[in-house]
């Protein structure tokens, strides 16, 4: 008799401690919903419009970073700024340069995990000119020397089919016009705590890309155990792709909320 109710008396225990451990878990698994585009060189964040789009309508809150470009300290200080501003934890995702800025922004405590759009994706001390320089250029990259005021631009001639094939040619032209100064000493600029390092990763790889060399992109996600989605795009694959694009954005918010 002293054993059943002893027996009786632990498994109690153990379904109450089950139900609190429940309960507590479900509490705390929050549901990411909290998303933070951040721009590239040559470009702003208008171009992260069909991505916007495609998030909104599945619920997520989105945030648009209008990065100066000026430097990394500069970019990385805006981008924190909009962090700062999310009511939780956060999908932090950058294109291009952007990948620079999100691997030294994204340590940020509300960045729960990072998403590498054709982007950069540098370790301690390493910079993106390092990565540039691993892969020759493709005769369509149009990257300039710097001007007289250390600005970078992309030359118009070849913008369309360097930057942006997949698109319009209207399109390649706003995008053009409406290109950000990109400073040159961005591309000299060391990340010095890169956050891949301590939080989950994404990347994508943009199979025809000619601004990045795609198998820079793969070199680098290879490296740090990012998981890689290659999509079909151009280095604009975030303006052509969208709705690829953000269900990696997704993918990567339901994996990091344990979904």
């Amino acid at each position: 008799m002293k054993k059943q109710t002893l027996f009786n008396s632990l498994k109690s225990t153990i379904l109450a401690l089950t139900l609190v451990l429940f309960t507590f878990t479900a509490t705390n698994a929050q549901t990411i919903k909290n998303i933070v585009l951040v721009h590239g060189a040559f470009a702003d964040g208008s171009g992260y419009k069909g991505v916007y789009e495609a998030l909104t309508r599945q619920g997520y809150h989105v945030t648009v970073v209008q990065n100066p470009l000026t430097s990394l300290e500069d970019d990385v200080r805006a981008t924190k700024l909009a962090l700062d501003a999310q009511d939780g934890p956060t999908i932090l995702a950058g294109h291009s340069w952007g990948g620079v800025v999100i691997t030294e922004a994204g340590n940020h405590p509300k960045v729960a995990g990072l998403v590498y759009i054709a982007a950069f994706q540098p370790d301690n001390n390493e910079t993106a000119l390092k990565w540039v320089q691993t892969a020759p250029p493709a005769p369509e990259n149009g990257i300039l020397p710097a001007d007289a005021n250390g600005i970078v631009y992309y030359d118009k001639a070849k913008f369309h089919a360097g930057f942006c094939a997949d698109v319009s040619k209207e399109d390649a032209a706003f995008m053009y016009a409406s290109q950000g100064a990109f400073y040159a000493k961005c591309f000299i600029a060391p990340v010095t705590d890169a956050a891949w390092r301590h939080k989950p990763a994404f990347g994508i790889v943009a199979t025809e890309d000619k601004s990045i060399n795609p198998d820079i992109e793969r070199n680098m996600y290879k490296r740090s155990n990012t998981k890689i989605t290659e999509i079909k795009g151009s280095h604009a694959v975030y303006i052509s792709q969208p709705q690829k694009v953000a269900n990696v954005i997704i993918e990567a918010a339901k994996t990091v909320s344990g979904k």
